[in-house]
């Protein structure tokens, strides 16, 4: 069961002798709670375990995992017969890597015991565990165990409760009903469902849930450990890195040709014509998108708009269908009417398709194809600067955003590469430039983190983001020279003179880096890279070489200096343009629904509805948590749509600014407008079948796709990464999974199925030490 909540059993002893008549089942309950902001290790989570065959046999791989029913508290219980055995019921607690399942902490101190219903010993007492490499080695948790005699009739009535329950009330706070077993049916507290202008009795990390697993992390994180993996190395007990021949990259190739995250050919869909009678809707782009455009003057980047482009293709019973917005539809049958096609839009042998893309990224990719490429397709972002400026925070926040543009981006940190070959134990002395042996495998694991990205790019890859410190001209000329030819190059240079931030950056990089996680003491550790860095700043060139981008003293968002030389061309533009309102500074980013609507009740897509009872509840409740939440930043801001649902939604909270923003309006469904799904399949199958067949694409008769929608919302991530205050965001569904995907990082055929439930506040905290999400329930909608 593990999801009732037992009454509180301050007194255990007292619990198991009030047995109920005829009592034989015993049903135990363990918790383990946090104080006084303790935190877990991270990656370590609760589990128990312990004789059999109840609690994992004592084999720690076998131990039973805890659930979190709150951000404070896990449990776990479960039901022995009241004899279980001449012999006692001993457990453990233990914590347990997620990942690593070879990682195991067990708790101090004899084993816990429990004898026919009575536990011997303290029940709530203290769970110490013991981590060597941990900041204070020792964490201790509360804990209490409850052991409750029931009988067979009680507990099978406690179950029909529970499903009973689940099914007529559903979650009101943290995604279970709150029952208590062995008890009458548990009602809902009425606390959880605040009306009117009732404040929330709550704290607000009561309505915490859990953020789904492949969400954005709820913890800090090293961003280095998210880049790509080595191909050449080998398998590492930390971490697995697969091993690719040429010829495997080949025949992979050729195998998921049709299966990539980007659109099929013409020519594939005319192939797949005899072996499928539904062929999904593609889109004509090839991988060089973003990276061709008008050519702006050498040293001044500029970045142009345009409508959107885009040349569309269906085909559900035969036909090409060309639905562009405002056009009628044109048919042309398959056949020799296809060389007519590929003709028109020189579609060659060698043509490969576009990225998943629209917009003006279309239009650069359409303009480079028709008019000759201005510059080679494939990107080097190389990283150069000293180490603690902000680096591969810079490159993980470049390489998001250009992919959720639709450019196919990778970031190769070449300190992963490193640890991964060497080891993670190098002192400050293997980065002396007097160190020839030192020198000689930096280089070595360099070229091989740059052969990496350049066989990638062979394969298709648009941009790399080569990630290193690169502090050397004769380093940078070693990577000039292996890219010539093969892709462009832009050096991107990270200075700062800010003494605070470099010292924030030195402290995080020491708590979370892999290189010191063998060092206990921190004062060492810190001594060790203050050494590093003086090595490094002993030979640090400025780049003076080919194109480059500077960034100085920008981190913080309030002046500094981005000087660039030699950029031209679309996409070198929109990254000067990113970069320039790119900061660290943290702050909250609330996203929300609006309100439930009528139409939600109905079912329909679009419109203009007003709310329903319940959306002017969570109006309510919405504006209490945010002034809860906010009440200390008062310079916080409210963005809305221009529709009536988002700002009637948030039309009661008070004391903040109100900005309306037409690119936050649900996405348009065109002649759709108004229909419910099972109107749209029976009086428009073709267009349903299209929508099911690919929604990233599918774009409603005289509507927008999820791509369009993408494109139109570029100017308010740009807006959010510019802001320094906290931003509450009241939209839709559809414009809510496009901004989640960035925050995310997001693959862009995911986004149309991206969880944002109603009535839910997703909180995303941007900063130095990368993106955290937290999720909070306030209420469930009607529907």
């Amino acid at each position: 069961m593990g999801v009732g909540q037992s009454s509180d059993s301050s007194s255990t002893s007292e619990s198991a002798v009030t047995a109920e008549e005829g009592g034989t089942q015993l049903y135990v309950l363990l918790k383990m709670h946090k104080i006084n902001g303790s935190q877990l290790p991270q990656g370590l989570l609760p589990h128990v375990y312990g004789s059999a065959p109840m609690v994992g046999c004592w084999d720690p791989s076998k131990a039973i995992a805890m659930e979190r029913e709150s951000v404070s508290m896990w449990e776990l219980s479960f039901v022995v017969p009241l004899d279980h055995g001449a012999e006692a019921l001993e457990f453990k607690f233990l914590l347990k890597a997620k990942e690593n399942l070879d990682l195991c902490i067990i708790e101090e101190g004899p084993n816990r015991i429990l004898y026919e219903g009575n536990m011997e010993g303290d029940a709530g007492s203290l769970a110490t565990f013991k981590i060597l490499g941990a900041d204070n080695g020792v964490f201790k948790f509360p804990v209490s165990v409850s052991a409750d005699q029931l009988s067979p009739f009680t507990l099978a009535a406690s179950w029909r409760s529970y499903k009973e329950n689940l099914q007529s009330h559903g979650s009101m706070v943290r995604g279970i009903p709150d029952i208590s077993i062995a008890t009458t049916p548990s009602t809902l507290s009425s606390d959880v469902q605040p009306s009117g202008s009732q404040e929330l009795e709550l704290d607000l990390e009561h309505y915490e849930i859990p953020a789904p697993a492949s969400g954005v992390t709820a913890e800090a994180h090293y961003a280095a450990d998210a880049t790509e993996n080595p191909r050449g190395l080998q398998r590492s007990p930390s971490l697995p890195v697969p091993l690719t021949s040429h010829s495997s990259i080949l025949m992979r190739r050729r195998e998921s040709a049709l299966s990539r995250d980007r659109c099929v050919s013409i020519k594939d869909l005319v192939v797949l014509g005899s072996q499928s009678p539904v062929k999904r809707t593609v889109t004509s782009m090839t991988p060089e998108a973003a990276a061709a455009g008008p050519a702006s003057t050498t040293g001044e980047s500029r970045s142009i708009g345009t409508d959107p482009l885009s040349v569309r293709f269906e085909d559900h019973e035969g036909h090409y269908v060309n639905r562009g917005v405002g056009s009628s539809p044109k048919f042309l049958r398959l056949g020799s009417d296809v060389s007519v096609l590929n003709s028109d839009l020189q579609l060659d042998d060698k043509a490969e398709d576009m990225p998943e893309a629209a917009g003006a990224v279309a239009a650069a990719a359409v303009a480079d194809r028709l008019l000759g490429p201005k510059e080679r397709r494939q990107l080097a972002i190389v990283l150069v600067g000293l180490p603690a400026r902000g680096k591969t925070f810079t490159a993980a926040k470049l390489t998001r955003y250009l992919r959720w543009l639709g450019h196919d981006t990778k970031h190769f940190n070449v300190g992963k590469y490193r640890r991964l070959k060497i080891g993670c134990s190098q002192t400050a002395d293997f980065f002396r430039a007097d160190n020839q042996e030192g020198v000689d495998a930096r280089n070595e694991v360099a070229m091989l983190a740059m052969e990496d990205m350049l066989a990638w790019m062979e394969e298709g890859g648009q941009v790399g983001v080569f990630d290193a410190t690169n502090s050397t001209s004769s380093r940078r000329n070693m990577i000039l020279k292996m890219a010539e030819g093969k892709c462009k190059v832009i050096f991107l240079e990270t200075i700062c003179n800010d003494r605070s931030v470099i010292d924030q950056n030195v402290r995080l990089k020491i708590q979370q880096s892999p290189d010191y996680a063998d060092v206990p003491d921190y004062e060492e550790a810190l001594e060790d890279f203050k050494t590093r860095l003086a090595n490094y700043e002993k030979v640090y060139e400025p780049v003076k070489e080919g194109s480059y981008i500077k960034m100085i003293d920008m981190v913080s968002g309030q002046g500094g200096q981005l000087q660039v030389n030699n950029i031209s061309g679309y996409l070198p533009g929109r990254i000067v343009f990113f970069l320039v309102n790119s900061h660290i500074t943290p702050r909250p980013i609330l996203l929300t629904r609006h309100g439930e609507s009528h139409d939600n009740l109905r079912g329909r897509i679009g419109g203009d509805p007003i709310l329903s009872d319940a959306g002017e509840k969570y109006a309510l409740k919405l504006a209490d948590f945010v002034n809860k939440r906010l009440k200390t930043e008062r310079t916080a801001s409210i963005w809305t749509s221009t529709l009536q649902r988002t700002i009637l939604t948030a039309h009661h909270i008070v004391g903040f600014p109100k900005v309306q923003w037409r690119a936050l309006d649900e996405i348009n469904a065109g002649v759709c407008d108004g229909m419910t799904y099972d109107e749209i399949k029976e009086n428009m199958p073709d267009e349903y079948a299209a929508r099911k067949l690919d929604k990233l694409r599918y774009r409603y008769p005289r509507g927008e796709s999820y791509l369009d929608v993408i494109q139109r919302l570029e100017p308010v991530i740009i807006e959010l990464e510019r802001q320094r205050s906290p931003v509450v965001v009241i939209a839709h569904q559809a414009v809510l999974r496009a901004l989640y995907a960035y925050f995310a990082d997001k693959p862009l055929k995911e986004v149309p199925h991206i969880e944002v439930p109603l009535h839910t506040i997703i909180e995303i905290q941007m900063g130095v030490t990368g993106v955290q999400e937290k999720r909070y329930k306030l209420m469930e909608p009607s529907v």
